[in-house]
């Protein structure tokens, strides 16, 4: 039997969402074992999110640099070998750092900081220190999305000519048409979200999607955000056109405003010879058209998939599965990385899209406050 990893969480406490998903994507494959960390904020409030999962007091920190002093004390084959880090956007630099300089593996919520220096930076320590870094773009974990992106890199759909993918909600649609609310929103704090919010919360998705099934990258963006309301300083919708590195065009949007809207995540790719679809609402089904064919609906479980395909699908067909099993496909691939393990191309985001991510930020922020120019990204 293999030895669990024993892992740590940076925020993720009782009555956090994020938290719950994260945890449970943990225990999934049986490869992990939360042993302590900094659950809240508040030292009581940690403890309490400790006696919930059953974590014993000794493991539960009051920070993070009391956590590193008393673990780096803690014998190796005890101490904690992985950190999880669920804190808000503006947290996760100084975190990850202390973590990584003390030769821990990562585990972080996107987007990965605020700013692409912060980011370039954690890629060093992470090269120097050779660790594991993974950034959790939940999505890339179903397995119709795996199935999606073995199909195009080998050609089903031909030469890749137009590209679409967007991520709609509306939810903070009852927070922004109120000042009040609007200020107490910490997505809406530059302070704590960065230069972006709607780009930075869910337009990362829709760009790491994008790069991810096409096997492309971003070459050019240029957009044009929307912040609704002067005294918000904040992106909540953008439409972003992009230029492939192969000359294909197409179009990124995200929304936190679109009415009626909960998690809209699409990806459409039209090749030369096909097309391919897949929607985050409807996950288990990916539809493939060619050219005077009959719609194909694939679905998981099945031997005609590939085999990463069937590695992260759980239960036979017919059986749905969901965002806790994505994540716990991530969680796997990180465990097989951290062990020294094989494991497949793009069984986990790594901290290189976490880097795209930022620059992608970056420049679509910029793009718009230069009156909507093209600009380049990083190669």
């Amino acid at each position: 039997m293999k030895k669990k990893i024993r892992l740590g969480f940076i925020g993720g406490g009782h009555n956090s969402l994020i938290g719950i998903l994260h945890k449970i994507s943990a225990y999934m494959h049986d490869r992990y074992e939360i042993v302590g960390g900094v659950f809240n904020s508040k030292y009581e409030d940690s403890l309490e999110s400790a006696r919930e999962i059953g974590i014993t007091k000794d493991r539960i920190y009051k920070d993070v640099d009391d956590m590193i002093a008393v673990e780096n004390e803690i014998p190796t084959e005890s101490r904690i070998e992985a950190v999880c880090i669920l804190t808000p956007n503006n947290s996760h630099f100084e975190i990850a750092k202390k973590f990584l300089e003390n030769k821990y593996h990562i585990i972080c919520e996107k987007p990965l900081t605020i700013s692409l220096g912060e980011a370039k930076y954690l890629l060093s320590i992470k090269e120097k220190n050779n660790l594991v870094f993974a950034v959790t773009h939940t999505y890339t974990g179903y397995p119709m999305v795996r199935q999606m992106t073995k199909m195009i890199s080998e050609g089903l759909i031909g030469n890749i000519q137009r590209v679409d993918s967007q991520y709609l909600q509306g939810w903070i649609n009852p927070i922004i048409h109120e000042k009040k609310k609007r200020k107490s929103s910490w997505r809406l704090d530059p302070k704590i979200s960065g230069i972006s919010s709607c780009v930075a919360d869910i337009g990362t998705h829709a760009f790491n999607m994008l790069e991810l099934v096409t096997g492309l990258k971003v070459h050019k963006v240029l957009s044009d955000i929307n912040s609704l309301y002067n005294d918000n300083p904040l992106d909540i919708d953008a439409n972003i056109l992009v230029r492939m590195n192969n000359g294909a065009k197409g179009v990124i949007r995200s929304s936190q405003i679109a009415t009626g809207e909960e998690n809209n995540l699409r990806v459409s790719i039209y090749g030369d010879k096909g097309y391919l679809k897949w929607q985050q609402e409807n996950p288990n089904k990916l539809y493939f058209l060619k050219e005077n064919e009959p719609i194909k609906v694939l679905k998981p479980g099945h031997e005609y998939n590939y085999p990463i395909t069937l590695n992260s699908s759980k239960l036979p067909p017919g059986h749905p599965e969901g965002i806790f099993d994505a994540m716990g496909n991530i969680y796997l691939g990180a465990a097989k990385a951290i062990r020294g393990e094989n494991f497949y191309d793009h069984e986990f985001p790594t901290i290189y899209e976490g880097v795209r991510g930022m620059d992608f930020i970056e420049k679509v922020i910029e793009s718009h406050n230069r009156g909507n120019v093209w600009l380049e990204l990083e190669k």
